[in-house]
């Protein structure tokens, strides 16, 4: 299997590249990434040398028509599938500056699934997330029926990213054979996450003996899950998934803010005095909660990794690579 993978240096990318080309040694990846400031090279470091020409790295913005299509249209390229991680994904950001996750997010995946149909790549996942359903009240879960209902810049430009790609499906699937699918996962957690995110930036503070700032009363609820279930759920849905299907994607692990962080201060041997309560965030959800039950039935997969597991494991992790995050701590953006 041939495949097109567009921001794979990111964090859930590159876990995604590193699990397929270990998995499989029939699979090749060309990964597409602008490598802006969340794209970091070193997240990949020694894949080129261990699996030689299984894997390419080509710099270009996933919103160049002209680049996307030359890529797609070279000789012999013959891509047998596109799984579009690129994205701007920080909510923060979005609030500051809408127009780069728009040019990203939306015209980005529209340039994608315009020039794969026309150069004939049959298979299209598109990787959304949660947030495109807005906040849920104390009880039930996001089911793939739940509406479209985002609170932000990013997650609005994430759902019309989704109704692109579904309407790709709708319209060309019979007439050009092209099979989108959309998953919709949970907040990941994990090595190499860019240190902007809750858990890295927390544990990055914390190791520094830094206030940790956690929004509003840190009573918000976010279900988690460990990055390398949602790359396993997401190689299911790859190989397996139905075309034109959306599937969520969860780690049945709800947790709130606030006690994702006094876990990482206890991990740490930290006191819960570091935590500094800030001003809400414009529009901040309540809670996340997926439904990971049609996945579950029609795939078999299921999350491995209870989250306070998981993340003390991503605590230790981050205290023995300050050599992979401090320097992105330092650099401009």
């Amino acid at each position: 299997m041939r495949l097109l993978i567009t921001g794979g240096c990111g964090f859930i990318g590159s876990h995604f590249i590193r699990m397929v080309l270990e998995e499989d040694a029939a699979v090749t990846v060309t990964n597409v990434d602008a490598l802006t400031y969340a794209g970091v090279e070193a997240n990949l470091a020694g894949v080129s040398e261990r699996y030689g020409k299984r894997y390419a790295l080509v710099k270009a913005d996933i919103a160049d028509a002209v680049a996307m299509e030359r890529l797609m249209s070279a000789g012999g390229a013959g891509f047998d599938a596109v799984v579009n991680f690129a994205a701007e994904s920080h909510v923060d950001r979005s609030i500051e500056s809408p127009r780069h996750f728009i040019h990203s997010n939306l015209v980005g995946t529209s340039v994608l699934l315009d020039v794969s149909r026309r150069c004939g790549v049959r298979r299209f996942l598109q990787i959304s997330t949660d947030e495109v359903y807005g906040s849920l009240g104390p009880e039930g879960r996001f089911t793939e029926a739940s509406p479209l209902n985002p609170s932000s810049p990013y997650s609005a430009s994430k759902a019309g990213a989704d109704l692109l790609a579904l309407a790709h499906h709708r319209t060309y699937a019979a007439s050009a054979g092209q099979e989108v699918m959309i998953t919709r996962c949970s907040n990941n957690y994990g090595p190499y996450q860019f240190p902007e995110k809750l858990i890295p930036l927390m544990i990055a503070k914390a190791l520094s003996d830094e206030p940790l700032p956690l929004y509003g009363d840190g009573l918000q609820v976010r279900d988690w899950i460990h990055v390398e279930d949602h790359c396993r759920a997401l190689w299911a849905v790859l190989r397996h998934g139905q075309p034109g299907a959306i599937y969520n994607i969860g780690g049945d692990g709800e947790l709130r803010n606030r006690e994702v962080v006094q876990l990482i201060l206890a991990e740490l041997g930290k006191p819960e005095s570091l935590i500094r309560f800030v001003e809400d965030r414009p529009g901040h959800d309540r809670r996340y909660a997926i439904d990971s039950g049609k996945i579950q039935a029609e795939l078999g997969w299921r999350p491995l990794r209870r989250p306070e597991e998981g993340i003390r494991a991503t605590v230790a992790w981050y205290a023995a690579h300050r050599d992979w995050w401090e320097p992105l701590l330092r650099m401009p953006r």
